[in-house]
């Protein structure tokens, strides 16, 4: 996703740290559309939402190891329809794994670098085994680094197998086994003015325990602020800083597929899948009372009482099966016409606990704490069933001129919520839980034709047209009775029952869809590549998740704020005047903007017509430099973010930014039995900007009431040393 973002006009990728393995900072936008609304695929597996968390799917950063990934492609408009997603509204990210080598031999890298960071990947290729071409290969990564701010680290132990068999020539059979084992202590999300006020270091209290049952306190005994704070911080701000925040996931993806040649002109792709996801989420939760150590109170000595804080453990598990099928027809007249489905059942189980700290000592960041411990305060369970149907002609009206048209329908509905909510008996028990918004029921997304149409010409060797026009529809998301962000999450209060607005919402709520209409030219010889293209989408039952306030005295509401649309342009030019070296520059604007003429959210009606949507950025600018000599290739690019906003009403927006890195990388041939050792070293954030990164979470509708915001890493320093045998 960084690599797309260097380089591609209109896609932006930030995260909190270098290797982004932060996922809830990971932030990936192509023209206006979130990571979470394009869809993704991994040799034709359906990979589901690519944000966090993975309740519908499995992230790329976890499905396979980047140095095992061949190629990846983009597709900036409106998708495609031998994509496989439930969430795809704008582009589609496909993926490709390399295939196992001919010839016996192997891979090895090490990294170091900033904050004790190392990876170490490691891969040994069988070579063509016996006659018939069976061959395979196995790998493994580590990935381990500490927090650049605060204490904790990070830690991604991965493993990937690919076996390959030819059967006759006519047929082939890939089966493939990824795992990856993630291990995090989380960065602290922050509101503006705690950025601002309180610098780009500020993080959990993590090693203060007594300063951290301190603002605990604070945050659920009082209205007010740690003494020297007034006027500094707020009290929602302030509550906001506990112990620490943690997560542990594991996934294991495994497919069987098989390509077969039918007929000379007719072929079959058939993909079997199955996907397992675990997953531990929390931390510290500063608005709950560890009970066995009585109410909480302030001492004289300003120390307290007590433990006015509890460790919260979110156990949640993703089992999903499916298939695809897809059938590739070369028709008479130069058509080429396919067709495919893909059915997938998915069980997504979260459960929250919480448990004891003590009044000396504070809670291991990764207790495993097993199901079955711990006090429950709610469980949740959703069960959800997805088909998708695809048509297309891809019609070849001339050599060089193409016509694709076609249809895809998708249906997919899901049952569930809260199974137990057990938030009056912890009350008695003295947790002093507060209301967690429990509510279940059942939602269906279905649209039965969504057309797609684009058209490519290729005037000569030089000169391109084409252009692009579809419709998709996103179905409905879901995760957990407390969270902001999905049709079942965060909603209500105690005064207005979950359950109640889930019931209301259910008889207005449609799923989100988008026109998306594209445009452009491409113009490419020896010494000149320059694209421009131009957008338009219509976005209809946009639905938004809007909250403002502290976890424990939040206003949640999930709606549909009406229609949007977005308009755009992205221009490339890159230069390559000597052997080379190239210079790309290229600039994007985006013009997203709500129609709806009101919102009524906490008793008021808002005007959203006009106001642009939150955080993407009006204007990118990215400029890029390389030049290879003599085995040495040296890489400089810098971005340029303008500002974003980060409320619906639009009056705060996060600061515009510059952001560069460098890297060189020296080819030092054959040496021995080894065929290439490659150097490669890097500096991150060259500039050392300090500038908000990743952002998760539903935005407020006015004010700086949310704490989102994730602030990138300073400037750092990597080194890579890899060999091939």
């Amino acid at each position: 996703m960084k690599a797309l973002a260097r380089t591609t006009p209109g896609a932006t990728f930030t995260s909190s740290d270098a290797f982004g393995l932060d996922l809830p900072a990971n932030t990936f936008y192509v023209r206006g559309f979130t990571q979470l609304q394009l869809g993704a695929t991994l040799d034709g597996i359906p990979l589901g939402s690519q944000g966090y968390p993975n309740q519908n799917g499995v992230s790329i950063t976890q499905a396979m190891i980047q140095d095992d990934i061949a190629g990846m492609t983009l597709s900036q408009g409106a998708g495609a329809l031998d994509i496989f997603s439930a969430q795809l509204l704008g582009g589609a990210l496909t993926y490709t794994s390399s295939d196992p080598a001919d010839r016996a031999g192997g891979r090895l890298s090490q990294t170091f670098g900033s904050s004790n960071a190392f990876r170490t990947y490691a891969r040994a290729d069988s070579g063509v085994l016996n006659a018939t071409g069976s061959k395979f290969y196995a790998s493994f990564a580590r990935t381990e680094n500490n927090l650049w701010k605060g204490e904790g680290y990070q830690r991604e132990l991965q493993a990937d197998a690919k076996f390959v068999q030819p059967i006759h020539e006519k047929a082939t059979l890939t089966g493939f086994f990824g795992y990856g084992n993630f291990m995090q202590a989380n960065y602290l999300p922050l509101t503006l003015n705690m950025w601002r006020r309180m610098g780009r270091d500020t993080t959990f209290l993590k090693p203060d325990y007594e300063k951290a049952k301190l603002w605990a306190y604070y945050a659920q005994y009082t209205s007010q602020v740690p003494p020297g704070y007034e006027g500094i911080l707020s009290h929602d701000e302030a509550a906001n800083y506990a112990w620490d925040g943690s997560q542990i996931q594991r996934s294991y993806l495994s497919s069987l597929s098989g390509r077969v040649d039918l007929t000379k002109k007719l072929r079959s792709d058939t993909v079997l899948y199955g996907n397992v996801n675990s997953a531990i989420y929390g931390g510290t939760n500063n608005f709950v009372t560890s009970p066995s150590y009585g109410v909480p109170y302030l001492r004289p000595d300003n120390t307290v009482s007590g433990v006015p804080m509890a460790l919260q453990r979110n156990h949640a598990d993703m089992r999903r099966v499916g298939f695809t099928q897809k059938l590739s027809w070369e028709a008479p007249h130069r058509n080429l016409v396919q067709t495919g489905l893909w059915y997938e059942s998915n069980r997504w189980i979260y459960d929250v606990r919480l448990y004891e700290d003590t009044p000396s000592a504070a809670h291991s960041m990764m207790s495993g704490l097993r199901r079955g411990t711990g006090s429950t305060w709610f469980e949740n369970s959703y069960n959800t069933n997805t088909f998708q149907f695809f048509l297309q002609d891809r019609w070849r009206i001339l050599p060089g001129m193409t016509l694709l048209a076609g249809f895809k329908a998708l249906t997919q509905t899901t049952h569930g919520g809260t199974k137990r909510d057990d938030t009056r008996i912890l009350k008695a028990e003295g947790w002093n839980a507060y209301y967690r918004r429990p509510a279940k029921g059942a939602l269906t997304a279905s649209a039965a034709f969504l057309p797609h149409f684009s058209f490519d010409y290729h005037l000569d060797d030089r000169h391109e047209l084409y252009w692009d026009i579809a419709e998709n529809m996103r179905a409905y998301d879901y995760y957990s009775q407390a969270s902001s962000g999905t049709a079942w999450g965060g909603l209500g209060n105690a005064s207005q029952p979950a359950q109640q607005v889930f019931d209301a919402n259910r008889k207005i709520l449609k799923p989100e869809r988008s026109w998306t209409y594209v445009v452009g030219y491409r113009y490419t010889d020896r010494y000149f590549t320059g694209t421009v293209d131009y957008y338009h989408t219509d976005y209809f039952n946009r639905l938004a998740s809007i909250t403002e306030g502290a976890s424990a005295n939040t206003r949640n509401a999930y709606l549909n704020v009406g229609r949007e649309t977005m308009d755009g342009a992205d221009v490339l030019a890159s230069l390559r005047p000597v052997r080379a070296l190239e210079i790309t520059n290229s600039f994007s604007w985006n013009d997203a903007r709500y129609q709806g003429t009101g919102i009524n959210y906490g008793g008021r009606l808002y005007n959203l017509k006009g106001k642009r949507q939150v955080y993407y950025p009006s204007y990118m600018y990215k400029t890029g430099l390389s030049y290879d000599w003599r085995g040495t290739r040296l890489s400089f690019d810098a971005n340029y973010i303008s500002a974003r906003p980060m409320t619906f009403m639009n009056d705060l927006f996060i600061p515009p930014y510059w952001v560069a890195d460098l890297s060189v990388v020296h080819d030092f041939g054959r040496l021995g039995f080894v065929e290439h050792l490659t150097g490669n070293f890097g500096i991150t954030n060259l500039l050392d900007t300090n500038y908000i990164g990743g952002i998760y979470g539903a935005a407020s509708v006015r004010g700086d009431n949310n704490a989102n915001l994730y602030v990138a890493a300073p400037r750092q320093f990597f080194g890579t040393l890899s060999a091939r045998f």
